[in-house]
């Protein structure tokens, strides 16, 4: 599934959490928020949230592997761990474009920082909120075929599921076509721009969530 557009509602209250203002506890003045708020919706004009997911059955474990469909295998006790219970795995890709990192490039030449920050922020949350996205998406499908996803998801680059992982994910999820790079050390450009796994188990008793 290609998505070459995602509208999500800005996640407003977790952009200034990432800016390091959280409600009730951290201060901050009219004129800050003002200013703060302006950066925001000029950093969401210049975002363009494409994604992709792919689902894939789950064919076999071994100890600290995963083998899914068509030979393909992932190796990670963690993900393994992770995905016990699930039969299924959702692949999923995001990212908020190219646009919004030329501005933020743009932004740090002429030393804003404060703009460069807070449209960095804004594109982190974005992105992330496109993966949201995905999830909701899929789980609607789903609920149909008496099945549910998990409520986490899992990151190459964390934990035992080493970095390297990213070029199976790009390659699965065909990321090229929403304007997705990958580097030789498995870095996905643009910046803003996520891979994830979770898990799709049956519904029903002794069928729940890892």
């Amino acid at each position: 599934m290609v998505f070459h557009t995602i509208r999500i509602a800005p996640p407003r209250e977790k952009i200034y959490q990432r800016l390091g203002y959280h409600l009730k506890i951290t201060q901050i003045n009219a004129q800050q928020k003002q200013q703060t708020d302006g950066y925001i919706d000029e950093a969401l004009a210049l975002i363009h949230l494409k994604g992709s997911a792919v689902r894939i059955p789950i064919v076999g474990r071994e100890k600290g592997l995963l083998f899914l469909e068509n030979q393909i295998r992932l190796e990670s006790a963690n993900l393994a761990a992770f995905l016990q219970n699930c039969s299924e795995v959702l692949i999923m890709g995001a990212t908020a474009g190219e646009s919004v990192m030329a501005a933020i490039r743009a932004a740090l030449a002429t030393d804003a920082v404060t703009r460069a920050v807070v449209f960095d922020a804004t594109a982190s949350e974005m992105t992330d909120g496109a993966l949201d996205w995905l999830m909701d998406y899929t789980r609607r499908t789903l609920i149909r075929e008496g099945k549910a996803l998990l409520k986490r998801r899992y990151s190459a680059g964390y934990g035992d599921f080493v970095l390297e992982n990213q070029q199976i994910l790009y390659r699965l999820l065909e990321l090229s076509n929403i304007g997705i790079r990958i580097t030789k050390e498995s870095i996905l450009v643009p910046e803003k721009s996520v891979t994830a796994v979770t898990g799709i188990h049956q519904t029903g008793p002794g069928n729940g969530p890892s």
